[in-house]
């Protein structure tokens, strides 16, 4: 049960080894709610090997969006929309190497995106080091939901790379390092940033947000995982993000996880996520083109996120003849967002001195595996 356990957080950490996936079939439902944004839909992903040395998988995504969010109140009306997400992805091993390729499409109304991946992984040291490297090219375009002429186009290179080491029969680390430069029309076409406004009615207008059009962010996590006594395992990470419109964030967690019994395994985790606003970012501007970009979107604000989860899982079929065995799972995390300099238009107040935005978010995955 140990190496079992063990085998199992090793691949938690975002670890490749040198070994193909298992051949299986996963469904899963998904749900985001809070915050005037419900978010759902179904996935599928089936892998299958190919002999000893290849292994193919493909999945398929849907989200079904109704959104009446803070920025949808104030400026528009409640929509829906639908993103659909296709993807396959090829691995082949070879002696202590696996190399991987992959592709993913996605389409909404408004945006569509292409992904390109490539990564290699190498067992080294008697299996106990593994270094991973992989890139990915990402070919974006933008629209504009009634304005046919507008179209931009978002390119997104992303480079990584990884190292894992057990360090001892109990005890796992793992370091990674990621840099994305994003290129093309990177802000949203239905944002409005505000400004004051001794003109208008309640104090201030709007107008359309300006963002700079190249961003290059980089992020490195160090994480590990502990075999504790009675079969239980905790983990902790922490990750640093920074980019070069003046965003820094540090993201902490914590889980433990226990098997019960022959069939369960059971998880609580804790997160918490601290961010600094960019440096265009504000919720009220002294006045039109108050500088040369402009940013009212609270994702680019001053914010802490903290998030509180439990899960379950349940194994099965390991003496039916049809399958190798099968796992249902159900993961709810509840998330409370806090929001520092981003204000909520829909509450009264004076102007700039409205009262600050918070809201709070659940979110269910339940999804059902069977390896063959």
């Amino acid at each position: 049960m140990r190496l079992a356990l063990l085998a199992l957080l090793f691949f938690a950490l975002g670890v490749e080894a040198a070994v193909l996936p298992e051949e299986r079939v996963d469904l899963l439902y998904h749900r985001y709610d809070g915050g005037g944004v419900v978010v759902d839909g179904p996935s599928v992903l089936v892998r299958k090997n190919i002999g000893d040395s290849v292994s193919v998988g493909a999945n398929y995504y849907v989200d079904n969006v109704t959104s009446a969010s803070i920025d949808v109140k104030v400026s528009a009306s409640e929509y829906t929309e639908e993103r659909e997400e296709y993807g396959v992805n090829v691995d082949y091993l070879r002696q202590k190497t696996t190399m991987s390729i992959g592709y993913t499409k996605s389409d909404e109304s408004d945006y569509t995106a292409e992904t390109y991946s490539l990564g290699i992984s190498q067992d080294m040291f008697g299996d106990l080091t593994t270094v991973s490297m992989g890139m990915a090219y990402g070919d974006n375009t933008v629209e504009q939901n009634g304005n046919p002429e507008f179209s931009e186009d978002v390119e997104v290179r992303s480079y990584r790379i990884g190292i894992s080491q057990i360090l001892t029969k109990n005890l796992i680390m793992a370091f990674a390092f990621e840099t994305i430069s994003d290129e093309g029309y990177l802000n949203n076409p239905y944002r409005s940033v505000r400004y004051l406004d001794g003109t208008s009615p309640v104090g201030y207008s709007f107008q359309q947000e300006v963002y700079p059009r190249t961003r290059t962010s980089n992020a490195v996590a160090l994480r590990g995982s502990y075999y504790l006594p009675q079969r239980s395992a905790i983990q902790a990470g922490i990750r640093y993000f920074d980019d070069n419109w003046g965003i820094e964030s540090t993201t902490y967690e914590l889980s433990y996880t226990m098997p019960w019994a022959e069939s369960w395994i059971f998880e609580a985790r804790a997160r918490y996520h601290d961010q600094d606003e960019a440096d265009f970012y504000s919720d009220l501007f002294p006045f039109e083109d108050a500088q040369n970009y402009l940013a009212r979107d609270k994702e680019l604000s001053k914010f802490t996120s903290t998030t509180l989860g439990a899960g379950a899982s349940y194994e099965f079929g390991r003496s039916w003849s049809t399958i190798e065995r099968g796992s249902l799972n159900a993961h709810f995390d509840w998330i409370y967002f806090d929001y520092d300099n981003f204000r909520d238009l829909t509450e009264s107040g004076a102007v700039g001195d409205e009262p600050l935005y918070d809201f709070d978010a659940w979110v269910t995955r339940i999804f059902l595996s069977v390896w063959f």
